[in-house]
Formats: C-alpha cells, sequence, structure tokens
C-alpha cells in the first residue's frame, strides 16, 4: 500500500469517529427508550460464568453521554424535513418515527443555520464528578452537557485537554453521589483478551459490546503517541470517549476510532490504552497544559538498503531527513543522515520510538543521544525544546557542472538521467536561488532507481551523506560509491517542501 494511500484511509478511518450529524443527535435523544441499552455477548466469545451481566450493571451507570454545541454554517438545503425521503437516514426515522405515529424531530431553519450538535461518550473517573472523554468530542465546543445514564442532564466545564493523545478531562455538578469506574492495566492486555466496549452509538443510548483485543501497537499516524488497542468489539459514531473495559469491569482503554469504509462498524476499532490514558488524565485533572518535548528533526525508517550504504550493521535506529533551522537538534550538532540508535539511554528502533521518547521529555531538560555518523558511532547531548508545529526546511549551496560520460554510466545503470538545474528550471519549479543538486530529469521504469521511489523532479542533493551540487557531482559520488562494495546507495531527494533518503541498490541495475 502506498504511503498516499495509507494515509487517505487513516483520515477517513479517523474522521468516521469523530463527529455526528445533528440529525443523527436529533433521533438519539428522541428514541433512546425504544432500544435495549446491553447486548447478548457474541457467541464464541463466551464472559465469565456464563453473562457479562454483573460488569454492565457495575459500569454502564457511570458512562455518560457528551453533547457539544458548536458553530455551524447554514445548510444548503435548511428547510429539508427529515422524512422528505432525502435523508440519509430516512428509514430509521420510518421504522422508529413513521410506524410508531411519532413525529420527526426538525429544528427551525434559523436554528439550523446558527449551530450544529455533536455527540460522543465518556466515563466518570472521580466521585466530584471528573469525566474523561476524547478530545475531538468536544473540539471546537461553544457549550458541553453531560446525561448520566439515568437520563439527568448537566452542563459541564473543560477542565483541560490534550491534543496530541486526544485526550479531554470535563468537570460537573451533581447534587448526589456519582458512579465511577475504576482504571486498570492496559500493558496486561494481550491479543485473544476479551473486553467490553461501552458508549452511545448513533445517539441511540448507553449501550454495550464485547469482543476481544484484536491486536496491540497499532499505529494510525494521527500523533506522537500512537499505539492503540485493536478491538473487533462493535463501535460506532457516538462511542468515542466511551470506556474500553476488561473482564474485571475496570478500564483498560477510550474508544476513540473505527476504520470504516461503509460508515458503520466492520469489526475493526480502536482505544488509548488506559497505562498511556491515566497518566495525561491525572496531568488534565490539575488544570494545566501538557508540555511535550522538540528535538527538531524530520525523520524515517531504517531499511535493510539504507542500513548496507551507510554501513549499519542492522536495519534499526531513526534516520535524520532534515534538521530544522535554529531547533535543538541544530544546536546540538545533530546532522542531516545520523541515524539515532538510543536516546536518553533507551534503544531506538524505529522513527515512533523517537518521537515517543522525545515527547515524553520535560521542555529544557538535557539528554543524551547515540548517533550513527559516517561509518562511526559517537555521542551527543542535547537540551530538549517545547514542542511546535513549524517546519523549515534546509537548503544546500554551491556551484555546477555537468558529469562526464564515463562518470555516467553508474547512475544510468541504475536508471537515473541527472542534469544540473538550469535558470528555467529553476523557475518553473520556483526553486530558490541558492537551491543546489542534481535534477532527476528522468527515470527508467524498469530500473533500480524507480523501484526505489525515485521520481522526476526530484532534486539529490547528498549522495551517501555527502552533499552534492550538480550533476557531476552526484554521478562522481553514486560511481564511487559502487566501487566500494556496497549493495546500494544513500540519497538524500528533496521532493516539493520535503526532503527524504532513498537507498537505491546497485544490484538491481
Amino acid at each position: 500500500m502506498s504511503d498516499i494511500l495509507r494515509r487517505h484511509r487513516v483520515a477517513a478511518l479517523l474522521g468516521a469517529a469523530l463527529i455526528v450529524s445533528p440529525l443523527v443527535v436529533s433521533f438519539a435523544q428522541s428514541a433512546s427508550n425504544t432500544v435495549a441499552t446491553t447486548q447478548t455477548p457474541v457467541a464464541g466469545k463466551a464472559a465469565p460464568n456464563g453473562s457479562f451481566a454483573p460488569i454492565v450493571a457495575a459500569d454502564k451507570p457511570a458512562v455518560v453521554t457528551v453533547t457539544t454545541v458548536m458553530k455551524a454554517q447554514p445548510a444548503d438545503s435548511d428547510d429539508a424535513s427529515p422524512l422528505d425521503g432525502s435523508s440519509p437516514f430516512d428509514d430509521y426515522f420510518r421504522q422508529f418515527f413513521g410506524d410508531q405515529g411519532m413525529p420527526g424531530p426538525k429544528a427551525p431553519p434559523q436554528q439550523q443555520a446558527q449551530r450544529a450538535e455533536a455527540l460522543g461518550s465518556g466515563f466518570i473517573v472521580g466521585a466530584d464528578g471528573t469525566i474523561v472523554t476524547n478530545n475531538h468530542v468536544i473540539d471546537g465546543a461553544t457549550s458541553i452537557k453531560v446525561t448520566l445514564d439515568d437520563g439527568t442532564e448537566l452542563p459541564a466545564k473543560l477542565i483541560a485537554r490534550d491534543t496530541k493523545n486526544d485526550l479531554a478531562v470535563l468537570k460537573i455538578k451533581s447534587d448526589k453521589s456519582l458512579p465511577i469506574v475504576k482504571w486498570g492495566d492496559s500493558d496486561k492486555l494481550m491479543p485473544g483478551d476479551q473486553v467490553l466496549a461501552f458508549g452511545n452509538p448513533f445517539g441511540i443510548g448507553t449501550t454495550v459490546t464485547s469482543g476481544i483485543v484484536s491486536a496491540r501497537g497499532r499505529d494510525l499516524n494521527s500523533g506522537p503517541f500512537d499505539d492503540f488497542i485493536q478491538i473487533d468489539a462493535p463501535i460506532n459514531h457516538g462511542n468515542s470517549g466511551g470506556p474500553l473495559v476488561d473482564v474485571s469491569g475496570n478500564v483498560v482503554g477510550i474508544n476513540t476510532a473505527i476504520y470504516s469504509p461503509n460508515g458503520g462498524s466492520v469489526g475493526v476499532g480502536f482505544a488509548i490504552p488506559s497505562d498511556q490514558a491515566q497518566k495525561v488524565v491525572a496531568k488534565l485533572m490539575k488544570g494545566g497544559s501538557i508540555q511535550y518535548g522538540y528535538l527538531g528533526v524530520q525523520i524515517q525508517p531504517v531499511t535493510p538498503d539504507v542500513a548496507s550504504a551507510i554501513g549499519l550493521d542492522r536495519a534499526s535506529g531513526a534516520l535524520v531527513s532534515e534538521v530544522n533551522d535554529g531547533s535543538p537538534a541544530a544546536t546540538a550538532g545533530i546532522e542531516t543522515g545520523d541515524v539515532i540508535t538510543s536516546f536518553a539511554g533507551q534503544d531506538i528502533k524505529d522513527p515512533k520510538d523517537l518521537s515517543r521518547a522525545v515527547a515524553d521529555v520535560s521542555p529544557g531538560i538535557k539528554e543524551t543521544l547515540d548517533v550513527w555518523r559516517k561509518g562511526k558511532s559517537m555521542e551527543i547531548s542535547v537540551d530538549i525544546g517545547r514542542n511546535g508545529d513549524d517546519v523549515k526546511t534546509a537548503s544546500a549551496s554551491g556551484d555546477s557542472g555537468q558529469p562526464s560520460a564515463e562518470q555516467g554510466l553508474r547512475a544510468s545503470a541504475m536508471g537515473l538521467g541527472l542534469v544540473d538545474i538550469s535558470p528555467e528550471v529553476r523557475e518553473a519549479m520556483n526553486l530558490a536561488a541558492n537551491q543546489r543538486g542534481a535534477l532527476v530529469e528522468r527515470v527508467n521504469p524498469d530500473k533500480a532507481a524507480a523501484a526505489s521511489g525515485i521520481e522526476p523532479g526530484d532534486i539529490i542533493v547528498a549522495v551517501d551523506q555527502a552533499s552534492v551540487r550538480n550533476a557531476r557531482q552526484a554521478t562522481q559520488a553514486i560511481a564511487q560509491a559502487g566501487k566500494s562494495g556496497r549493495k546500494s546507495v544513500l540519497l538524500l531527494v528533496e521532493r516539493g517542501d520535503a526532503q527524504i533518503f532513498v537507498a537505491v541498490p546497485f544490484a538491481n541495475g
């Protein structure tokens, strides 16, 4: 699967569980009493003593519905009725309203244009009214309302939230004692363990579904802390923020996302592990923001070809493809082409390991990391900065020159046609005046360069971690790498606003 396709699928997955249309929320408020709130355990997934009823009875009172109001743009068809045949939920409305002689809910057109409602779930963790939910459930809300399991509606105050972990803490005030659920230990969960998912899918009322842990450590590319529990217990729109509990009734996860090609559950859901969430929630309960560490590098995996090209004995670590100007990494002397193999005494197996390790460090702390640079291991101390979203690109400088025919043989064998960056190309590609490197003019689709992902229009700015200023230098460096006996050559490529390393094997040429 290509990276582009993967990103599109993940975006669809996350969006599928984030928001419920006003139509569905209205339907939920009117019809929640007509739908059963528990579900019989799925055949083949035996519950303790043959029933999950004791767990449901204990935990369900602490599960809440979170309804938010937010600003919305006027719809194109504000006057449309939910029963006019044009609604995608028309069959639902006819079943629950038309057949029973109940009028379908419909907000005045003016009201529809002024606000929208979204629905999610949450759970009470403190008798003082502290509630945990997903950040995306309350993101952009102008007001928040919590509905308890007994139907009591209470206004909620946002205490704090953390976008990177997608968590939020709310607070309600109640005159009566509030039930709570206890945190469990998600680290003990294993694929195959039974779990129950609570929430308010589609607004029909608090519901519980059963299933198993399908996998651990899922990365959805949504943030530096992606470590999701994958479950097959059905969760749908509105389940976000609800608790995932084990067979002891303790919270081991927070239902957050689904993968859904059709808008409904297909048995692929994801939950934030409780061990990760509990630490964040403890900080958020104090009402403060969470500061994350920042290094300032763009990184990518070390593939076997990359490891071979740089003389690393194993495909492990995080390869630095770019160092942001003025960042802690730049100040510490980290360079493009370095492979970070450990951070703060922790082995780094892949880029995600480094992202999590750095983010967990408080800004201002000095840490030590090990890097592999040009065939040698070295230690670097760095002052961790505060996380920021701005990313600056690096640039190279130098002169120009064309390769000789002999020098170009190795690059040609790999399927690369390289030329200098001419003034015409610089203008057409909107390149900076000091942009240097070798422009990939053509790529033979049957050669190694194409198979490795090199594309026409790419600019090669370094070969085997040494900067190149023009096509001649690039082809010379490629030829030299071929004579060294290594199986592949490592190219640093600029493509648009990004830099990536690409290892191209010689054997396939």
